[in-house]
């Protein structure tokens, strides 16, 4: 958004009135800030000066100091801090933290946030939803260096294995926003001109990092000697800490030795009063069958307790960091490389060879993908899993707020029923004709019968040559009369066309809540229209595929736009319609995807008012 520069069509100062709308604004998209937290951003007694842009951009700036806040639409409902206003006060966005510095030379250069670069942490992917803003750290460092908007939901992430884009990027460190400030400045050292590293005064004081949790006291002092020495190897060719001006080998004076010998007792003292070192004590050494067995028990106590049918096919990064990890008992490191099995992948595939589990290697995404669970298996029926109560009563307002975004979380899943045309493949192969299947199921079950009959042509892999059975599956009563009947297909037609020959359905999933329905799903209609007196409506219907009470979404549009709504029958329809007074059909949409997870190709939109 700001990689380009940009010049402002006007700007200006803001009056009492704005400045006091401004505050409400960043209140309401920003319910983590304090009002001591906001006066920190925007004093009272200093200017503001707002700055308007041709493509609708408002940035609000302190008067002779730097940028605090842009508006991406210039109607209020899109504002972003900018990275000053991020390192005056770090917690006022959350925030997804980068696998290294090295990832933020990407980010520097403009690009978007992608999955893979994200560190997951230990207790498991935060929960976000569609649309909302975060901000990007990097490991050891508390000052952010970009934000943006998430371009999907934490539930969607995890359905697609943690890839593709995660961030979509409206603003960075040293862009021309960035620029944009009278006295241009970085909040430590750790920020250099085309990457972001951790900062060196933290290692320095002997604070734990986010990326350096886990380091020990042989790990500071190396990071101390590291500063005073001159070690410039992190900073990709930056100039030495003790003597930026020099290029030859480093001389450790007696000031500096003082300073790490005085830097070391200080360290052993933080040892001493925080129990670091009696932690470590307590927790105690397991053996490498010690550490088997413990794998087992959390896969078993997942299988039982989070993973269930519906779930899977699952990537193993995905079973491990969001289902064994947590089953983990508290105070416990579990290290995969500890185990006899030394990776994720073997381990998988050793569970597969039992029989507990089947896997199947992606060779695309290079990663093994559980395919279903016996779950008759005698490991599984034999186990029996532990009921942990997890803080029922500390935390009542957390649980009530987890629940209701677990109620307003949409999952919509294809599903198909097998008709006459495929019941002999589902027959042949053993297969219920009475269940409905996933398209991933269907592909399974037709590649399963090609493989029993051993139809693959031997000249070319990739070629399927048919018996008269799947012929008649995938084409009696599609080809015209009087044309032939094809031999063979490619392994990659075989798929589609093979659902095509099944009936349609969809599943909808809300919370605790889901339904199944025949036919696709129908998307969701909100029309505007001008009414007698030339007055504005904004009509809504289409919410009972969604599992969206019509009632309790009247009440919520009534509070969020302050107007009133009534709900009524949709004439010679099934269903219920929500009228909204007033054009709000922009925001209506928006309320819909963020609050109720409805994607936008579910959503269809018709302003009637505009000529």
């Amino acid at each position: 958004m700001f990689k380009k520069a940009l010049d402002a069509k006007s700007q200006q100062r803001l009056s009492g009135a704005d400045r006091k709308k401004l505050k409400r604004s960043i209140r309401l998209r920003f319910p983590a800030a304090s009002d001591a937290d906001v006066d920190v951003l925007l004093p009272p007694k200093a200017e503001i000066t707002i700055f308007k842009y041709p493509n609708r951009i408002l940035v609000y700036g302190l008067e002779g100091d730097c940028p605090m806040f842009f508006d991406c639409d210039g109607r209020g409902s899109e504002i972003f801090p900018t990275v000053y206003a991020l390192w005056k006060v770090p917690n006022l966005l959350p925030a997804f933290m980068l696998k290294g510095g090295e990832v933020s030379r990407f980010m520097l250069g403009g690009a978007d946030l992608m999955f893979p670069g994200i560190q997951i942490p230990a207790e498991g992917f935060p929960s976000f939803s569609a649309g909302e803003p975060w901000a990007v750290k990097v490991p050891g460092n508390p000052a952010p260096i970009a934000v943006g908007t998430t371009t999907m939901s934490s539930a969607e992430a995890l359905k697609a294995g943690l890839r593709g884009k995660a961030l979509k990027i409206s603003h960075y460190y040293r862009d021309t926003l960035w620029e944009l400030a009278e006295n241009c400045y970085v909040p430590n050292a750790g920020f250099f001109e085309d990457a972001v590293f951790e900062d060196p005064a933290l290692i320095s004081g002997g604070q734990a990092s986010d990326s350096c949790e886990d380091h020990l006291l042989v790990g500071q002092t190396n990071a101390i000697n590291d500063e005073f020495m001159g070690d410039n190897s992190a900073a990709d060719g930056a100039p030495s800490i003790l003597d930026s001006s020099s290029t030859e080998e480093p001389i450790v004076t007696k000031e500096a030795s003082e300073q790490i010998t005085t830097a070391m007792a200080d360290l052993q003292v933080k040892d001493d009063t925080s129990g670091i070192e009696s932690n470590v004590d307590d927790q105690p050494l397991l053996s490498v069958e010690d550490v088997d067995t413990l794998l087992d028990k959390c896969l078993l106590q997942a299988l039982h307790t989070t993973i269930k049918d519906k779930d899977l096919p699952i990537p193993g990064s995905i079973l491990w960091s969001g289902h064994v990890l947590p089953c983990r008992p508290s105070g416990i490191s579990l290290d995969i490389k500890k185990s006899s099995h030394k990776k994720l992948s073997k381990w998988l595939q050793s569970k597969s060879v039992g029989g507990l589990i089947s896997v199947k290697e992606d060779k695309h995404k290079k990663e093994v993908m559980v395919l279903s669970v016996n779950r008759k298996h005698v490991d599984y029926t034999s186990f029996k899993p532990e009921k942990k109560k997890v803080e029922k009563n500390e935390q009542p307002g957390k649980n009530n707020a987890d629940e209701g975004q677990l109620q307003k979380l949409l999952d919509v899943v294809e599903i198909y029923k097998p008709t006459t045309h495929v019941n002999p493949i589902f027959a042949a192969v053993g297969a219920d004709t009475g269940k409905l299947y996933s398209a991933s199921e269907a592909y399974e079950i037709v590649f399963g019968y090609i493989e029993k009959e051993k139809m693959v042509k031997q000249a070319d892999k990739s070629m399927v040559v048919l018996d008269a059975t799947l012929c008649d599956a995938l084409f009696k009563g599609a080809i015209k009369k009087g044309s032939m009947y094809p031999t063979e297909i490619h392994k990659k037609d075989i798929g589609q066309s093979f659902i095509n020959r099944m009936q349609a359905n969809h599943l909808v999933i809300r919370g605790e809540h889901s339904v199944v329905r025949k036919g696709a799903l129908k998307p969701l209609q909100i029309l505007t229209e001008r009414r007698q007196g030339n007055k504005k409506v904004t009509k809504l219907s289409g919410l009972e595929s969604f599992l969206i009470d019509p009632e309790t979404l009247a009440s919520e549009l009534q509070k969020k736009f302050a107007c009133s709504t009534t709900v009524s029958e949709l004439p010679g329809k099934k269903g219920l319609e929500v009228l909204v007074q007033g054009g709000v059909i922009d925001d209506l949409a928006r309320h819909l995807v963020e609050q109720y997870g409805v994607q936008k190709r579910y959503i269809e939109v018709l302003d009637k008012t505009r000529k």
